[in-house]
Order: structure tokens, then C-alpha cells, then sequence
């Protein structure tokens, strides 16, 4: 039996590793921030984006936000009871209830969206071709979870 060996990893690879997990802190430090200021939580400010997008049974939305159904109930309630969600009939199973974003709550969604300036002024700051590639790149990781294939290979 051999003994696994665990891949080593190149200094510039730990390099971007850890600017990707510093963009990241930023992004939600900032998204978090966003949300106070419209006196949202976190989850509440995430769950309001992803209506703004679509109505969304509770359970879909559990499985989006990662948490259980009953938190998902939760949030909901409290968006609703401020008028930023509602929760509507299954047009295809009217057993199921959607949550879905009210005009208020898309206003409210959009205001958030407009004020993550942290990803967007530095990302604006590169050329259109620059963001096409770190977009290609960026879908290329997240669709092949073992990272981008070296693009001077045969596959790659």
C-alpha cells in the first residue's frame, strides 16, 4: 500500500489562496456593513438579494443560504414584518409557499447592491478584457473544483 501524498502547492499559489480569502473578508465585511445600514442582519440582507432575483419556497431557499428551513421561517417573517417580503401560493403546487420580494424590498435589495463599492470601484478600475479573463477564470474554478487546467497542456 502506498502512503498518499499530499499535493504541494507553490508559493504563488498559496499567495493567490490567500488574496482570494482576503477579497472575500472584504466583500463580507462590507456586505455586512450594507446591511446595518438599512438595519438588516447578514442573512436577512442575503436572503432579500436572492429574492430580488426570483420568489423562492423556503426550502430552496434554506439549501441557497445553507441553514434550515426553520431560520429561512424566521427571516422571512421579519422581512415581512417590515414590508420587504411577502409570502405568495405556488402558481405550479399551491401547497407550496413562495417567498418573494416586495417593491420596498427590491428597492431595498438594489440600495444594497449599489453601495458594495469594495468589488465594484477596483473591478471597474480594469480593463474590459482584464474582466472578461478574471471572469473566465472565476467560472472556470468554480466549475472544476480541482481549479483551472494548465492552459499550456493539451486538455487545458
Amino acid at each position: 500500500m502506498s502512503a498518499q501524498k499530499t499535493p504541494s502547492f507553490d508559493p504563488l499559489t498559496l499567495e493567490v489562496v490567500d488574496l482570494i480569502g482576503t477579497v472575500v473578508a472584504r466583500y463580507h465585511e462590507e456586505y455586512e456593513e450594507a446591511a446595518a445600514e438599512h438595519a438588516l442582519t447578514g442573512a436577512q440582507a442575503r436572503l432579500l438579494s436572492l429574492l430580488s432575483l426570483e420568489p423562492l419556497p423556503m426550502r430552496r431557499l434554506a439549501q441557497k443560504l445553507k441553514c434550515e428551513p426553520s431560520n429561512v421561517t424566521g427571516i422571512v417573517d421579519r422581512l415581512e414584518a417590515r414590508g420587504l417580503a411577502e409570502r405568495r401560493p405556488d402558481p405550479s403546487d399551491r401547497r407550496v409557499k413562495l417567498a418573494a420580494v416586495t417593491e420596498e424590498g427590491r428597492a431595498v435589495a438594489r440600495s444594497l447592491r449599489l453601495s458594495l463599492r469594495f468589488a465594484r470601484e477596483p473591478l471597474a478600475g480594469l480593463s474590459r478584457d482584464e474582466r472578461m479573463s478574471l471572469r473566465g477564470l472565476l467560472l472556470r474554478m468554480l466549475a472544476d473544483p480541482t481549479g483551472p487546467k494548465d492552459p499550456t497542456s493539451p486538455a487545458g
